[in-house]
C-alpha cells in the first residue's frame, strides 16, 4: 500500500490507519499484538492510539491500549522506526474523575505531564503525531448539535496549548501536532495563531467521518483543503451499525457478540445507536447488497476513495475484521452508486452528527 504525506507535513501514512481502542476492553493483548503484527505485514504502518482508551473508557482500562502498544514495540525491536505513531491529550473532563482528577481545563503543564506518561506507555522516545482528543474550549463535540455561547468561559487559550505542545517539540517528544473532533473555526484558529507566533501547524484533523456523518462535507472540507490540513476519518463502520450486524430490530445487550452498541449500555446512549442513525444505516445496507457489495465494503470503500479523507482510521477485534476491511481498498463506487448513497444522505441528513 503507497505511503502519502499528511497534510504539508513529512510524515507519510498509510491511507489505512490502523485504531487501537477496542485493545484492552474487547481485545486482549495476545489478540491486540497479532493484529498489529498483521496489518503492519499489510502495509499499514499508520498506528493511532490515545491515553484515555480502551473505550468505552473506564478507570481500570485508562491508558491500557498505550501499554498493549508499549509492549508490542518492546517485544519487536526495530519495528517501532517504521511505524507512524498517533496518539491524543484527553481535552477537558467528560465525567471521566480519573483522568487529571476530572478537571474541566487542559493547563499547558498537563498537556506536557500527559505526552510523558504516554511515551512511557508506549516505550518510546518519540510520538509523530500528537493529537489533541476533543475541544479546550465550550465547542459542540461528540453527538452535540449546537453551539451554545452562554456556555462561554474562560479556558486554556489556543495560543497557551500551541506554545505547550511547541515546547514538546522542540524537545523531541512529539513531531507534529493534530487535532481531533474539531470545528472548522477550531482548526482556522490553530492555523492563524500558530502562522502569527512561529508555533507548530496543525497537519491533520481526526474527526468522525461514515455514511451516517458527513459533517466534514459541511464547510470543514474546504477548510481541510485550503489550508492543507489531512483528514483523519474515523467511525467509518458508524461503531458498526455500518457492518449490517444491527440491521434485525430488537437487538439487545443479550447478543454482545453483535458488538459494542450491544455489549454496553453506554454505547446505546451515543449518536450511533439513536434511532435516527439505525434506521439510515439500514438503507445503506440495503443499497449495498442491490449492488452485490457487503455493508462493510460500501462503507468503507466510500471512506477509502473520497477526495476529502487522507487516511481512513478502521477499528477491529479480530484478524477476520482486519482482512475484511482491508479487502475494500481495492473496490472502486460507480457514480451512479455514489448518487444513490447522496439521495439517502438527502433523506437523512446526518443522523449521528
Amino acid at each position: 500500500m503507497q505511503q502519502i504525506p499528511l497534510g504539508l507535513s513529512d510524515l507519510l501514512v498509510s491511507p489505512i490507519c490502523l485504531g487501537t481502542m477496542t485493545f484492552g476492553e474487547q481485545v486482549d493483548t495476545a489478540t491486540a499484538h497479532a493484529i498489529l503484527d498483521r496489518a503492519v505485514a499489510r502495509g499499514i504502518h499508520f498506528i493511532d492510539t490515545a491515553e484515555m482508551y480502551a473505550v468505552p473508557a473506564r478507570r481500570e482500562t485508562y491508558g491500557a491500549t498505550e501499554t498493549i502498544i508499549g509492549q508490542w514495540f518492546a517485544a519487536r525491536p526495530g519495528l517501532r522506526q517504521r511505524v507512524v505513531l498517533a496518539t491524543k491529550v484527553a481535552g477537558p473532563s467528560r465525567n471521566m474523575d480519573w483522568v487529571r482528577s476530572g478537571s474541566d481545563n487542559l493547563l499547558p503543564a498537563e498537556i506536557v505531564q500527559a505526552c510523558d506518561d504516554s511515551l512511557r506507555r508506549l516505550q518510546t522516545d518519540v510520538i509523530d503525531l500528537y493529537q489533541i482528543h476533543w475541544p479546550n474550549r465550550n465547542a459542540p463535540s461528540f453527538g452535540q448539535v449546537y453551539f451554545d455561547p452562554t456556555k462561554d468561559r474562560d479556558f486554556t487559550s489556543i495560543h497557551a496549548q500551541l506554545e505547550a505542545l511547541g515546547g514538546l517539540v522542540r524537545a523531541g517528544k512529539v513531531r507534529h501536532i493534530g487535532l481531533s473532533n474539531e470545528t472548522p473555526w477550531g482548526l482556522c484558529e490553530f492555523l492563524r495563531i500558530a502562522e502569527q507566533h512561529g508555533l507548530p501547524r496543525v497537519v491533520s484533523v481526526q474527526n468522525p467521518y461514515a455514511l451516517v456523518n458527513r459533517v466534514v462535507d459541511n464547510g470543514l472540507d474546504e477548510v481541510l483543503h485550503h489550508s492543507g490540513v489531512g483528514l483523519l476519518a474515523y467511525s467509518p463502520l458508524a461503531f458498526g451499525t455500518l457492518t449490517g450486524k444491527y440491521d434485525a430490530p430488537g437487538f439487545d445487550a443479550a447478543q454482545p457478540e453483535l458488538g459494542r452498541i450491544a455489549r454496553f449500555a453506554t454505547m446505546r446512549q451515543q449518536r450511533w445507536a439513536r434511532p435516527d442513525t439505525l434506521a439510515a444505516a439500514r438503507e445503506y445496507n440495503a443499497l449495498a447488497r442491490q449492488h452485490g457489495l457487503t455493508p462493510t465494503q460500501l462503507a468503507l470503500a466510500f471512506c477509502y476513495r473520497n477526495w476529502r479523507v487522507a487516511s481512513t482510521i478502521i477499528g477491529v477485534t479480530s484478524l477476520a475484521q482486519l482482512d475484511e476491511n482491508l479487502a475494500a481498498w481495492d473496490i472502486t463506487l460507480t457514480p451512479e452508486l455514489l448518487q444513490a448513497i447522496d439521495a439517502i444522505r438527502w433523506r437523512h441528513r446526518d443522523p449521528a452528527q
